[in-house]
């Protein structure tokens, strides 16, 4: 017989946690699922290196604020032990190393089976994240290769890399810092650049970019598109001539259309302005002792790190019809009755903000249909701040 609970939360990252915290204060005490050992698992995993690129006023999850020492820009330690902290306050006890196999629809709600037991409730929040499974699609000839080859969610430091000659193909935010850890560490790193980028400073003028759009988010996105363009050309110039073309596409309509955040900087652009970093476009193939590229140079190396993005795999686990797009992201974030997706939009304003929001939301919907005797509408929810 499946265990009955009143809600189900399937992850114990930031939004996991925020949304039992939020859960916990109309009164409900969700079972939290958690697939690793420990909450924020992510986190412990990332890259040392790794700060936030939102200012920790705006990344505190509901109920609880950085402590006053931490810097504006919170580093993974920092957020690592926020996350342990805002647990411990929010007495959440996330049943570890239980993961989850597979959410599907039931009369009464929905059916959770783990690998240890089977739920039944008639409210689920799934909180795994936009970054749960590595892309793990091998470019041309990549076995042939001889050099070490990892993808970036391996990496975690430039230990090991010094004197060497590394590739990182992949110039979203995770290969921008990575390249710059590594030159920075003595290494000899060139970035591979497949597409045009939009790229922004985290501080202009001694403002942080993320305050600057939440000051003006009721703008037409046009409007921010040329603010943040204007904002580049200022703080950067042409970048065209060192590799780096500005995208067609502005920075917030890029977000909004492809749910992609242009790069963050926090020194890669200097870097390859003084030559630290080198900047070639797409792999075309790789080689015994290399790669070569579109524009037909090659050039060798000692080890590839693939920073080719993630994606959410929810197709894996969530087996009811008419909520995931074909790529497997959520179709918004409330898209069925009873069944919610914190922490899968991004948004200009920032992620950690959002899921803040999201979290508010979902409390005062359950509580509301709670009220109704758990007769729950369905309709797409919208945050406060949409």
């Amino acid at each position: 017989m499946p265990t009955s609970c009143v809600a189900v939360v399937v992850g114990a990252g930031p939004a996991g946690l925020a949304a039992a915290a939020s859960l916990k204060r109309i009164g409900i005490d969700p079972v939290v699922l958690e697939a690793g050992a420990s909450v924020g698992t992510s986190w412990r995993r990332h890259y040392e290196r790794l700060h936030l690129h939102t200012v920790k006023q705006h990344s505190a999850l509901p109920g609880l604020h950085f402590a006053p020492d931490v810097p504006r820009y919170p580093s993974r330690l920092d957020v690592v032990r926020y996350l342990d902290a805002y647990a411990g306050r929010s007495s959440i006890a996330p049943r570890l190393n239980e993961a989850v196999r597979r959410i599907a629809s039931h009369d009464e709600g929905f059916i959770i089976e783990t690998t240890r037991e089977i739920y039944l409730s008639p409210i689920v929040v799934v909180a795994t994240g936009m970054n749960r499974v590595p892309n793990a699609e091998e470019l041309p000839e990549q076995s042939a290769f001889e050099g070490a080859v990892i993808h970036a969610a391996a990496y975690r430091s430039a230990a090991g890399y010094e004197g060497r000659r590394v590739l990182v193909v992949g110039a979203g935010n995770t290969g921008a810092e990575i390249a710059l850890d590594l030159v920075e560490h003595g290494a000899a790193a060139t970035l591979s650049v497949r597409t045009a980028v939009n790229i922004v400073r985290r501080d202009f003028l001694g403002i942080p970019a993320q305050v600057t759009t939440i000051r003006f988010r009721r703008l037409p996105v046009s409007v921010l598109d040329r603010i943040g363009q204007l904002m580049s050309r200022a703080a950067f110039g042409d970048l065209a001539r060192y590799g780096l073309p500005a995208a067609a596409m502005g920075p917030v309509s890029s977000i909004v259309q492809r749910g992609r955040i242009p790069i963050i900087d926090v020194g890669t652009v200097d870097a390859i302005k003084q030559g630290r970093i080198a900047v070639r476009p797409g792999v075309a193939r790789f080689t015994r002792a290399g790669a070569a590229f579109v524009d037909g140079r090659d050039a060798p190396f000692d080890a590839v790190i693939l920073a080719t993005g993630y994606r959410t795999g929810l197709d894996e686990i969530v087996d009811v019809p008419g909520v995931l797009d074909e790529h497997a992201h959520p179709i918004g974030w409330a898209p069925r009755r009873g069944l919610y997706f914190i922490g899968f939009e991004n948004v200009a304003t920032g992620l950690l903000r959002e899921i803040g929001l999201q979290a508010g939301a979902l409390a005062r919907d359950v509580a509301a249909i709670r009220r109704a005797g758990l007769k729950i509408p369905d309709s797409r929810l919208r945050t406060a701040d949409s």
